[in-house]
């Protein structure tokens, strides 16, 4: 059984339930979520893996997971983007938010995010079991195939790119 951590709408912990269980039901739950920007300002995104249980070989940040019971929101992101990327860098917290979104496979995200910002030149070692594939893309090229084609992202990197590019475009810049 995989536990993840069920969340009221202010954060605070109010229970464990299995993962398929919470997003069967589509209970709130603490997540993360993990933006990669190298010097140059361009975006890693992540191609999830095909076996993915939800959202496979769609296009997402660097790295996303629930922490564990009593894992600090921090330690979840440092862990996976280096499970999932094979990077290690300074990450901060940027913000956090709510949402719930429909997704295939009958799953529900319901999700209290902590979206947290590192910024490195370090080359992904990506984990083939997660992820399919990568590539570092202009905020601007990203925001023009959000437009296109947004069948190709995640649910949760579509509020979390237009949250993040607003808020960062300039606070990146080398």
């Amino acid at each position: 059984m995989n536990l993840i951590q069920l969340v009221d709408i202010n954060d605070h912990p109010i229970g464990l339930a299995d993962k398929t269980i919470a997003h069967r039901q589509g209970l709130l739950h603490r997540a993360i979520s993990v933006i990669i920007y190298n010097t140059d300002g361009h975006m890693l995104l992540q191609q999830r893996a095909a076996d993915k249980y939800h959202s496979p070989l769609l296009w997402t940040n660097a790295a996303c997971t629930h922490p564990l019971p009593t894992e600090a929101p921090i330690d979840a992101a440092h862990r996976r983007l280096q499970e999932e990327m094979g990077i290690a860098c300074t990450l901060q917290h940027q913000y956090s938010f709510v949402y719930k979104a429909i997704l295939d496979n009958n799953m529900i995200e319901h999700e209290y995010d902590h979206v947290f910002i590192g910024i490195t030149n370090q080359l992904p070692d990506i984990n083939e079991a997660e992820v399919a594939d990568y590539k570092y893309l202009a905020p601007e090229h990203i925001a023009l195939q959000l437009q296109q084609s947004p069948e190709w992202f995640t649910a949760w990197f579509k509020i979390i790119f237009e949250k993040t590019h607003q808020s960062t475009t300039h606070e990146l810049a080398p």
